[in-house]
């Protein structure tokens, strides 16, 4: 497989996906023609913030598997069309947190007193000492907006200069704020009390001029706004108007809502300091984010093991390791209800009871969605399947169970669909071997296998012994042959593993003996 390096980084990227055993190409610079016309022949795609991945070059990728992008922001790609097209895109949170953690806090530090003017007049020959007084950041409330890893490195630091932290986000827990020693907030609250006030979060619709002349507004008069995450996050115009009017004290900017930044409204100002994207530029970071996104890439093409992907389930090798089992069962499930439904499927529903229920559930969700869809659309895989059901209105419902079951894990699952409902169950005998053990409500043991029909009929003497022959008249071998009925005299299945495809000719023959209600023939993944 071949993966394309698009960007300028580490030289130990590319060597690290050729010792795995990938064919890499360097190829930097290159514009967006020039990207789309390549990209074709390529299984990966690493990046850094200079290329922009459009829907059309993902659309050109027609082997792309990956695009990792070396640092955080994926705000260059266009992720929903990566996974509509099933292309996993993965980031590298953690390579260069430290690094921008530490650059915010310069860049707060230059901010309350005044170090780059300072430094910029002394060495022109001024000695200005009274013009650049500044304030102590001890004693000082700094409101920190997202809290996810840089954010809470930040806040950490902060406390460590004895400042008051206070931090609005919404998936921050109550207890884990209160492990961290900061004050969990409303965003007003934060505007309000914040004597400076730092951005960490990701550039999207919901943040996109998240810091505005109305969200100024409710701030201290005299704060200082500080923003080393993404451009876009802070209009900057109304930045500039509450800088000239001494609303906002200082600011200072290491990102821009148009990079490279040649020119921008709040360049010349004398209360703000800016920097050209500097967050992530260290030794350490820039060599940190090139082997994690090479490993990451290098593992997923090789292996299929996912970390830190923005648009599918994260799955650790741990977590691997004892979902396997279950993943593969989830697969085997998913492919069989989707053989034997009918119909426009409206619901899926899947429930864990047991010892799974305490595991990571949404890559087993999300494979057992796949295989159901897989058997109706084509293009479907782990990566979009959740987008394509929503796409057809298709309700996904993932339910853990207390209940006491016969089976130390199991897993049902219900397919809803304009002709009725099919319902599927099955667990892991010995950790490692797949069972199906309920179908429709009647029960039954059996192993998935290659080549397989599912035959349901009445319970009537004598189908067993003319299924066998039907088969032998075609010269199908009978591999093992497993029964379940509701009652004797009621309904009763069949699942007959067998060594080869049966025919269509093959299964209406023996759709048409006696007490015959419906016979599918199903494949399965070996």
């Amino acid at each position: 497989m071949k993966v394309l390096v698009a960007d300028k980084m580490s030289d130990r990227a590319a060597e690290i996906l050729a010792a795995r055993g990938l064919r890499v190409d360097v190829k930097t610079g290159l514009s967006a023609d020039e990207l789309t016309k390549i990209i074709g022949d390529y299984d990966g795609l690493v990046v850094r913030s200079t290329t922009k991945v459009t829907a059309q070059i993902i659309a050109a990728g027609a082997k792309l598997k990956v695009i990792g992008r070396a640092g955080i922001g994926v705000d260059t790609i266009d992720v929903p069309a990566a996974t509509k097209a099933g292309v996993v895109v993965m980031n590298t949170p953690h390579g260069n947190s430290v690094t921008t953690a530490e650059h915010t806090l310069a860049m707060m530090f230059s901010l309350a007193r005044h170090i780059p003017d300072a430094n910029a007049t002394t060495q022109a020959g001024k000695w200005e000492k009274n013009k650049y007084t500044g304030i102590e950041l001890y004693g000082k409330t700094l409101g920190v907006i997202g809290c996810g890893n840089i954010g809470a490195l930040v806040a950490e630091r902060a406390l460590g200069l004895k400042m008051k932290v206070i931090v609005y986000d919404p998936f921050l827990s109550d207890d884990k704020a209160s492990q961290m020693g900061v004050g969990k907030v409303t965003l007003d609250e934060l505007l309000a009390q914040a004597d400076i006030i730092t951005l960490h979060v990701p550039l999207n619709e919901q943040t996109r001029n998240m810091i505005n002349s109305a969200a100024i507004a409710k701030c201290k008069k005299g704060v200082r706004i500080i923003n080393c995450a993404r451009g876009g996050l802070v209009d900057e115009s109304a930045l500039r108007n509450a800088l000239d009017s001494g609303q906002v004290a200082g600011a200072a900017l290491d990102v821009f809502s148009e990079e490279p930044a040649l020119t921008n409204v709040l360049f010349g100002m004398p209360n703000v300091i800016c920097t050209p994207h500097l967050g992530a530029s260290t030794v350490e970071a820039q060599e940190n984010v090139a082997l994690q996104v090479a490993e990451q890439v290098a593992d997923f093409l090789l292996s299929g093991a996912v970390a830190h992907a923005v648009n599918m389930p994260a799955l650790s090798a741990e977590d691997a390791l004892r979902l396997r089992p279950y993943l593969r069962l989830a697969a085997d499930m998913g492919a069989f209800i989707g053989q034997i439904m009918t119909g426009d499927l409206q619901q899926v529903t899947i429930e864990y009871s047991g010892d799974i229920a305490q595991l990571r559930l949404a890559p087993v969700t999300t494979v057992a969605l796949q295989a159901i869809l897989a058997m109706h659309m084509e293009s479907v895989n782990v990566v979009n399947a959740q987008i394509r059901a929503q796409e057809r209105g298709i309700k996904v419902e993932e339910i853990r169970l207390n209940d006491e079951t016969d089976y130390r894990s199991l897993i049902k699952i219900t397919a809803k669909t304009s002709n009725g409902t099919r319902h599927i169950a099955g667990t892991i005998f010995a950790q490692t071997s797949a069972r199906l053990v309920n179908i429709d409500g009647i029960p039954v043991e059996a192993t998935p296998a290659r080549h397989m029909l599912f035959i349901r009929n009445e319970d009537k003497p004598g189908l067993v012994g003319a299924v066998g022959q039907t088969l032998a008249g075609h010269k199908i071998n009978i591999a093992s042959f497993h029964l379940g009925r509701t009652s004797v005299g009621g309904e009763a299945l069949a699942l007959v593993a067998v060594d080869q495809v049966p025919a269509n000719d093959v299964i209406k023959q023996l759709g048409k003996l006696p007490s015959m209600i419906e016979v599918h023939a199903l494949e399965f993944v070996a």
